[in-house]
């Protein structure tokens, strides 16, 4: 017989899974910032220009990026550059999939590729955040649309 602990806890897993599909809602033909992969699938579509801040430990710096986005792959190019990134480098790159990212790598000044790396699309694909934890060092990369 199971104690009123382990039903409380397999109530609380089957709530918590329940809320985050239920937030997920499934991305329609005619929705803004979207797309259609020749497999039929739509995910969001992120091509343009970004505004970027860029925080971390070392600080916050302001950038733009463009993203370029061929079916469900992308890569960001920083435009202005500054103290850590050259006009022109990549800074993110990775694939969507329905609803969000399939995977994503954040390029570091002196770490290179990091694939420690998550990313949120908010609904209406106006702002993007990712977050890279590289042994406790959290470096967030906010964008919004242009």
């Amino acid at each position: 017989m199971k104690s009123a602990f382990e039903i409380l806890m397999i109530c609380f897993v089957f709530v918590a899974c329940g809320e985050e599909i239920e937030s997920l809602k499934p991305l329609q033909k005619g929705m803004p910032n979207t797309k259609t992969l020749s497999t039929g699938e739509m995910v969001y579509d992120i091509n343009g220009e970004w505004d970027a801040i860029l925080s971390g430990a070392s600080g916050k710096m302001e950038d733009i990026i463009n993203i370029t986005q061929e079916g469900n792959k992308f890569v960001g190019i920083i435009l202005n550059g500054n103290v850590y990134w050259n006009k022109g480098d990549e800074l993110i790159k990775g694939e969507l999939a329905k609803n969000g990212f399939k995977s994503i790598k954040r390029n570091t000044f002196n770490m290179g590729w990091l694939s420690e790396t998550t990313g949120k699309i908010d609904e209406g694909c106006n702002k993007i955040e990712v977050k890279t934890d590289r042994h406790g060092n959290i470096l967030i990369l906010t964008l919004n649309r242009k």
